[in-house]
């Protein structure tokens, strides 16, 4: 089975990867900016967007779903850009497949376990679900916002919310077994080894996702990391200023 993927622009090959309960669509701002110096694959990660559901859900089968796609597209190598789970995805892959990288990006995730923190919003999703007749994205909304506060966030989710043949909407990505493997979500990626390869770690400035004392932890992985902050900002970085974070990529990659 194949990730479902988008592929864009002309140059070095670039693999793109999205975040929890994203998909491919979330970063075609970045794709746009990087597909004009190198060819994008913007992939929706297993059980997310249009790609596959499987009931298997950690870093090591999504990092063997990336290097799968690259052997269908006949990519050797390429420059790998993750962001929060996509990120880690991103640095698994790196860390089992050195040959195949040529320089790494993750945008506001560490390697490093996580407490829980999608507790409540994955309480909203599930009531969606259970909801026998939601029949539009405003009630939706409002069932959603009695367990995620943010306005921003519930329209980030809303965007996966896709209407059936019958009239009734429905989660694209798989929210059980998102669910269920949810704990190995938030857990560190396995380092089997580390990767010397120029790697660069953009953090939020008011997110807590990258925070001083990971420092350790990045650069026993990955030695040669680099770090940018980007001002006025939180965990969605690209979205809150797509060009200072698309330039901070291009610069680094070029």
């Amino acid at each position: 089975m194949l990730l479902n993927y988008k592929q864009t622009g002309t140059g070095p090959n670039l693999i793109l990867m999205h975040g929890l309960f994203g998909s491919l669509e979330n970063l075609n701002i970045i794709a746009k900016a990087l597909s004009e110096h190198f060819t994008v694959v913007n992939v929706d990660l297993r059980n997310h967007g249009q790609s596959f559901h499987d009931n298997q859900m950690n870093y090591d089968v999504m990092a063997n779903d990336v290097v799968e796609l690259m052997h269908h597209l006949g990519i050797e190598k390429a420059h790998v850009v993750g962001h929060s789970m996509g990120g880690k995805v991103a640095m698994q892959f790196a860390t089992l497949y050195k040959e195949k990288v040529t320089k790494l990006v993750v945008l506001d995730i560490a390697p490093v376990t996580y407490q829980p923190r999608h507790n409540e919003i994955i309480n909203g999703l599930n009531k969606v679900s259970l909801h026998p007749h939601v029949v539009s994205r405003k009630q939706a909304d409002e069932i959603l916002s009695e367990h995620v506060e943010m306005a921003g966030v519930r329209q980030f989710l809303l965007k996966s919310l896709a209407k059936n043949p019958n009239g009734n909407f429905n989660w694209k990505f798989n929210l059980p077994v998102i669910s269920a493997n949810y704990q190995s979500i938030i857990s560190n990626i396995k380092a089997y080894t580390g990767n010397s390869c120029d790697a660069l770690f953009i953090k939020g400035n008011n997110s807590d996702y990258i925070l001083a004392e990971h420092r350790e932890a990045i650069v026993a992985i990955f030695p040669n990391a680099t770090a940018k902050v980007i001002h006025g900002t939180g965990h969605w970085l690209h979205a809150e200023k797509p060009l200072p974070v698309n330039k901070s990529i291009i610069d680094f990659l070029q």
